[in-house]
């Protein structure tokens, strides 16, 4: 795939803002988005479904949390569309107004006392939202940066973007940690847990800005170029039946090697939360500090391991954290267990560092799988369905593990599993990193004939 060479002083400016609001964005999305996994894990269990008894409250509250990543895929889809026909940045600004606007709405919500089962009803609406938002942010964040990054530096800028992950979780449990140590139980459960749902009104300053200081990317000009003079049949089309019908092999693979990424981050980072308090007794102050070194230390472990596959590829970069992650698993649990701070610091971080290896490139390996015209579409289908395959179950799948076997082995093996779907997954798929040295119009050429032959099952970017 071509990409523009190294920016001109002229374009530096643009270029920069870019890059900020990519990262800014994300960051603040996805602060909307953990603060919810973590309200879920501390304070919706007792606020939403006070009928029910402990255990069965605490898988209701992750059953909402579940939900938002079934949306994601809807997200994909809608803002891939979108994306794609119209543009990035109409996609990404559309998606961050959501966000914002749906996050806010939570923390101005009634409880179960105040207006009974209207209230989880409206939690499940305004959590379905957000999960739309965010599968339409990430293709936008992600192609904003990569389809302007220097040559060979794709990598990297990418994974600019994807520091959203750790800076919006580093923001998520650095306001929970404040607020859990200002305020008692009562203030907390009473107003507490609202604050950090209103904080997201932010996220609608950073789309007005990108609404006014973006430029849209020249692949998307482009594409949208070549669409139209393709004529009114193929012009018609939608991108996501396009992308699906071109590519469903790199779609399926791409969501596949997503699997791990879910069902890692979300094991460590929400159900250890709810594990660490609930069946070991710790403090949540002690779990909050451990996940706050991690997402800090995931800020430059993403930057480092996106550059690194600009050098030795996407493929060996990412299958480094899918093995990792899958054998850490267990040796993760019984650091937990000795409910020792240091220990079970290590134990978090180390899982975070190994999310890193994978999310750092992922940027740029998705969005090298698939051609221009429809990159936002089969990027963020690939990504949203992964991650609602690997991420949305797992607190559940994981609460009732340990609730029927008392062991936190089986819930080891789960990770375990969905390591080994990823890494089959990652080994089937092509190295991408050195195609921006080919020709785009070559590409696309090679793809159509490849899509004449083989019925769509084609790989329009990927090595040859």
């Amino acid at each position: 795939m071509s990409q523009p060479p190294v920016r001109s002083s002229g374009k530096t400016t643009s270029l920069s803002r870019i890059i900020m609001v990519s990262s800014a964005g994300s960051a603040i999305e996805w602060f909307d988005f953990f603060i919810y996994g973590t309200a879920a894990a501390l304070v919706f269990n007792k606020l939403f479904f006070p009928a029910s008894d402990p255990l069965v409250g605490t898988l209701l509250a992750f059953m909402t949390f579940a939900i938002g990543f079934v949306a994601r895929p809807v997200g994909g889809i809608v803002f891939g569309h979108f994306g794609d026909r119209v543009g990035r940045k109409p996609a990404l600004v559309s998606a961050l107004f959501l966000m914002g606007g749906s996050t806010a709405l939570i923390g101005l919500l009634p409880t179960y006392d105040a207006i009974g089962v209207a209230a989880p009803v409206l939690l499940v609406v305004l959590r379905l939202l957000q999960g739309i938002a965010v599968g339409g942010q990430w293709g936008g964040a992600v192609l904003i940066a990569t389809e302007n990054a220097p040559r060979g530096r794709r990598g990297l800028y990418g994974s600019f973007a994807q520091l959203g992950v750790p800076a919006g979780l580093m923001l998520s449990s650095l306001v929970f940690l404040v607020i859990t140590s200002t305020l008692d139980d009562r203030q907390f459960t009473a107003w507490g847990w609202r604050v950090p749902f209103l904080c997201s009104i932010a996220l609608i300053v950073v789309a007005l800005f990108a609404q006014f200081k973006l430029e849209e990317t020249e692949d998307s000009r482009q594409a949208r170029q070549e669409r139209e003079a393709s004529g009114a049949a193929e012009g018609s089309r939608s991108p996501v039946v396009e992308v699906l019908r071109r590519h469903p092999r790199n779609v399926l693979l791409a969501a596949g090697a997503v699997v791990v990424i879910g069902a890692g981050f979300y094991l460590f980072v929400t159900y250890m939360l709810s594990y660490g308090t609930t069946v070991l007794g710790m403090p949540k102050s002690t779990l909050l500090n451990a996940v706050l070194v991690g997402a800090a230390l995931q800020v430059p472990a993403l930057m480092g391991f996106g550059a690194l596959s600009d050098r030795v590829g996407r493929r060996a970069v990412y299958l480094v954290g899918a093995a990792g992650m899958g054998l850490w698993a267990y040796p993760a649990f019984l650091l937990l267990n000795t409910e020792r701070w240091p220990l079970v610091t290590l134990a978090l971080v180390v899982g975070q560092l190994l999310f890193a290896a994978m999310y750092g490139p992922q940027a740029a390996f998705f969005s090298e799988l698939f051609s221009a015209r429809v990159r936002y579409s089969g990027a963020s289908l690939g990504y949203q369905l992964g991650v609602m395959l690997g991420g949305a179950f797992t607190p559940i799948i994981a609460t009732w593990l340990y609730a029927k076997y008392e062991s936190f082995v089986p819930v080891a093996g789960f990770l375990v599993a969905a390591a080994a779907v990823s890494c089959l997954c990652v080994l089937v798929l092509s190295e991408t990193y050195q195609d921006e040295d080919e020709d785009e119009d070559d590409d696309d050429n090679v793809a159509a004939a490849e899509d004449a032959e083989s019925g769509g099952n084609v790989r329009p970017l990927t090595a040859r």
